[in-house]
Formats: structure tokens, C-alpha cells, sequence
């Protein structure tokens, strides 16, 4: 006897046996001809019980696609506040200008760039080091965090905490960055 015979169903419950035991899915599983493929044969429609189907979610509605007003579905073009565009635009520059000079250093001194540049003493060399570091630090912070991630095996709350340092110290320097160049008149 199959297990859809031997279903007790509760008079006071929601699922009747004809519900629960209907012929055809609504998913449309069918029994799979073997000779076909090389899949065995699957359960047939009766055995599957619909209560246990899962209802998916519709699909998000993301901030590139725009999102639908109830009157007449009109689309409605989300974008990105000028100031919010300009911060981004301001992260990227700083993190590409940092990035170029710390290559720079390398190639030029056969050594990647450090903080260590600030321990040689009371110096002409130590000072003039100081601006460099300002601009290239975002990058320095974040090729030793990823290092230290792999070699020292740091918890990713401190991977976490020194990108958000970066993050930070990189659209403050690119903002500097970028008002200088307005200042200088290469941007308008």
C-alpha cells in the first residue's frame, strides 16, 4: 500500500487528500523515460505532495533597473546623489593615486614603501617622507592588512576595521586631490 493510502487527514485541516494527493503538479513533475536518458526513473506526480512546494520570492528590484510607481508602471530611474557620486569618484582617485605612488617608490628604490620610511631619525629624508605617506598610505595599509590576512592569519574583524581606515584615509586624500586639480584649474 503507498504512503498517499495511508494518509489520515485531519477533517479540521486545510490540506484534504484530494489536494494533497492530486494527480498532476503544478510544477509539472513527470516520470522520466529511461530509455531516453540516462536518469533513472523519477517519482510519479501522484507521490508528490504540493504542500511542500516552495514559493519563491519575485525577483528585486535593484537601484540600476529602477523601481515601479503604482500609477501606470512607469519605471522611475533611481541614481546616485552628486554627492554620493563625487565621494565615490573621490575613493577611487584617492586609492588609484595612492597605488601610483607606491609603485613608483618600488620601481624607483627597488623596495616597497613603508612606514618604516619614518624611523630613520630626525632627518630631511624623514620629513619629506611624511607628505609621501600621507597620500600613499590607503595603499600601504591595505597591502599589509591582505598580507598579514594570509601570512599571520589576522581575524577578519581587523581585515575589516583597517579596509574601512583606508577606505576613509583614501576619499579624504582624493578629495584633497581633486581640489587641488579644481583649484588649479585642470577640472572645472
Amino acid at each position: 500500500m503507498s504512503w498517499t493510502k495511508q494518509l489520515e487527514v485531519d477533517p479540521g485541516s486545510r490540506i484534504t487528500r484530494e489536494y494533497a494527493t492530486r494527480r498532476w503538479a503544478s510544477a509539472g513533475f513527470r516520470a522520466v523515460d529511461t530509455r531516453a536518458s540516462h536518469v533513472r526513473r523519477a517519482v510519479p506526480a501522484v507521490g508528490v505532495n504540493l504542500s511542500l512546494r516552495i514559493v519563491w520570492r519575485p525577483p528585486a528590484v535593484f537601484a540600476m533597473q529602477g523601481a515601479l510607481l503604482e500609477a501606470g508602471c512607469v519605471a522611475e530611474v533611481l541614481s546616485m546623489s552628486p554627492d554620493a557620486l563625487n565621494s565615490l569618484f573621490s575613493l577611487c582617485i584617492g586609492f588609484a593615486l595612492a597605488g601610483a605612488l607606491a609603485s613608483g617608490y618600488q620601481a624607483l628604490v627597488q623596495r616597497p614603501a613603508g612606514f618604516g620610511l619614518l624611523q630613520v631619525g630626525v632627518v630631511p629624508k624623514a620629513f619629506a617622507a611624511v607628505p609621501f605617506l600621507v597620500f600613499a598610505a590607503p595603499f600601504i595599509i591595505m597591502r599589509n592588512t591582505l598580507r598579514g590576512a594570509r601570512v599571520e592569519r589576522r581575524r577578519f574583524q581587523f581585515v575589516m576595521m583597517a579596509t574601512v581606515l583606508a577606505g576613509f584615509w583614501s576619499m579624504m586624500s582624493g578629495t584633497f586631490f581633486l581640489m587641488t586639480l579644481r583649484a588649479a584649474g585642470v577640472l572645472a
